[in-house]
């Protein structure tokens, strides 16, 4: 019945619940489902997640964009990239204005090692999103993987600014130190610290750094010192042991702290902290070539042996463990097998000229003189700033009857030693080496002109004094192999006796980061200097000097 109101409209009587809903037309609702999606898959309970995806699926023909999205994060976590990457491209062109979209889709990419179709994405995500910190983050990551490394590292600290991340710290000091660039990748680090105080990679990344600077220095020929003058040394060990604080079972810092005090010649302590880190990894080939180094300080050479046959065993292609080997067996006098390690090593590193003069003290010793006349020529080719190769050289033609040819190699050793000395106002020789080199001098008539001076009362009394000069041009440590080599080469002369000596030092390997992750590797210096370095004389007549290589 119709009613007629006082405002003059007709009003019909209601219509009651049953007939509204006989009348009404059904629309699904798309993302009815969403919540329930969500709450299964953040508590990875993935099976039951893609049973509701397929019935949301099925009941919007493919149209919920949250449902496939979730499917292919599930998707991508079963290791099924390319089906993930097709429904993120799904979701892409049913939104094409996400940026959340586009970042899956160039992260599915990446994943899939396409990295530079990925930047595209990644680009485009950024016009849609200026101020996401993880854009301008994956960026910085995928320049780094096809080496455009200036790129990168715009892009991450773009991404510093936007949101300051531990992670982003640790890629850019990586991409730094790739880029040889490794006083700013401190700085980076040192920041990081400062911003994540308890991270212990963080710590620890940057007490090896502290290290390898140190080792680096010398070896671009600058100052031969402590951070500012400086102490890089306690530097380092601080944030190590500021690393072993938040997380005593970090066998990084473990082993990285275990090395300096090997380079300081504390070789019980030291092997004290790699007991620790063999119960963490007890197949890490860094810690069993340190392990077998500690031995041969304490002349133990068997046990040295044994530990370095198992570093090898565990990382058959590391050169710097076929090096130690070759060093082990030089210092036991058994120069067949010697050459056998050096040959191994020189093949994985044909660019090491300490290498070949290592080779040709071998072959000295093996009576193959022509192969070691070959060995010292192509050692005096690749290195250009230790002045010990040459020396070694002019020993051993001299030995041999040529010495216009061992007075053209000790000329050229004196420019090199007058190159180092205007270079550092710290270098230093070892006395025992100096008097070699003054021998031959003598014996070459060219006493008057000689470069090397007799040391004084201190560098005399020093105990652990280097095998040979600090020498910055020779990485991980070589000064030592070199004095080695020399004693060799020149007691094989009958004529020219070389005084007789023990020093001092241990070698260090440390573990390679993946990622640098590895991250950079601790120096070698010998007790008493920043350089570790390892010796021994097995030898009553002949001073024998052994370096150990490390990593």
């Amino acid at each position: 019945d119709i009613v007629a109101l006082a405002t003059g409209r007709i009003s019909q009587p209601a219509k009651t619940l049953k007939e509204r809903q006989e009348t009404a037309v059904f629309l699904p609702i798309v993302e009815r489902r969403n919540w329930l999606i969500h709450q299964h898959y953040i508590r990875k309970d993935y099976d039951t997640c893609k049973v509701i995806i397929k019935e949301q699926l099925q009941e919007t023909n493919g149209m919920c964009e949250y449902a496939i999205y979730v499917q292919a994060l599930i998707l991508r976590l079963e290791g099924k990239i390319q089906q993930s990457l097709e429904l993120f491209q799904s979701c892409a062109i049913l939104n094409p204005s996400s940026a959340d979209n586009l970042k899956q889709v160039a992260r599915s990419l990446f994943l899939l090692g396409k990295h530079k179709a990925a930047i595209e994405f990644y680009h485009e995500a950024a016009r849609l999103n200026e101020k996401d910190w993880e854009i301008s983050h994956n960026l910085g990551v995928c320049y780094f993987f096809i080496k455009d490394f200036k790129n990168a590292e715009e892009h991450l600290n773009i991404a510093l600014q936007t949101n300051k991340h531990d992670k982003t710290f640790m890629m850019l000091g990586k991409v730094l130190l790739l880029a040889g660039e490794t006083d700013k990748a401190i700085e980076v680090y040192k920041r990081a610290v400062e911003f994540s105080p308890e991270n212990t990679e963080l710590l620890t990344t940057l007490g090896l750094l502290c290290q390898k600077d140190l080792k680096r220095s010398r070896c671009t020929i600058s100052c031969f010192a402590f951070f500012g003058q400086l102490g890089k040394y306690q530097k380092a060990f601080e944030h190590l042991g500021n690393a072993l604080t938040f997380d005593p079972n970090n066998y990084k810092a473990i082993l990285a702290a275990g090395s300096m005090m090997q380079t300081h010649g504390d070789f019980d302590v030291a092997m004290n902290k790699y007991r620790v880190a063999a119960c963490a990894v007890p197949e890490s080939p860094p810690l069993w070539n340190n392990i077998g180094m500690c031995f041969f300080g304490k002349k133990k050479y068997v046990a040295a042996i044994s530990c370095l046959k198992r570093a090898h065993y565990l990382s058959p292609f590391d050169w710097k463990v076929l090096y130690n080997l070759g060093l082990v067996h030089l210092t036991m006098q058994q120069y067949a097998s010697a050459f056998h390690f050096l040959g191994a090593a020189i093949n994985l590193n044909p660019r090491m000229g300490e290498l070949y003069m290592l080779l040709a003290v071998a072959l000295t010793n093996l009576e193959d003189v022509e192969n070691a006349t070959r060995a010292y020529e192509q050692a005096v080719t690749l290195d250009e700033s230790n002045p010990l190769v040459n020396l070694n050289f002019a020993i051993f033609l001299y030995n041999h009857g040529d010495k216009k040819g061992a007075l053209d190699q000790y000329q050229e050793m004196e420019r090199k030693v007058n190159l180092l000395r205007d270079s550092s106002s710290n270098f230093e020789f070892d006395p025992e080496l100096m008097d070699m080199a003054q021998k031959m001098g003598a014996a070459l008539q060219v006493t008057e002109s000689l470069v090397w001076t007799k040391p004084g009362k201190d560098s005399k009394s020093k105990p652990n004094s280097a095998a040979a000069t600090k020498i910055p041009g020779a990485p991980l440590g070589t000064n030592q192999a070199l004095g080695q080599a020399m004693s060799s080469a020149a007691s094989y002369n009958k004529n020219i006796q070389l005084p007789t000596g023990v020093s001092k030092g241990p070698v260090m390997l440390l573990e390679q980061e993946p990622d640098l992750e590895k991250a950079p590797s601790p120096p070698t210096d010998p007790p008493g200097s920043p350089e570790p370095v390892e010796s021994n004389n097995p030898k009553p007549r002949t001073s024998k000097r052994k370096t150990k290589v490390e990593e």
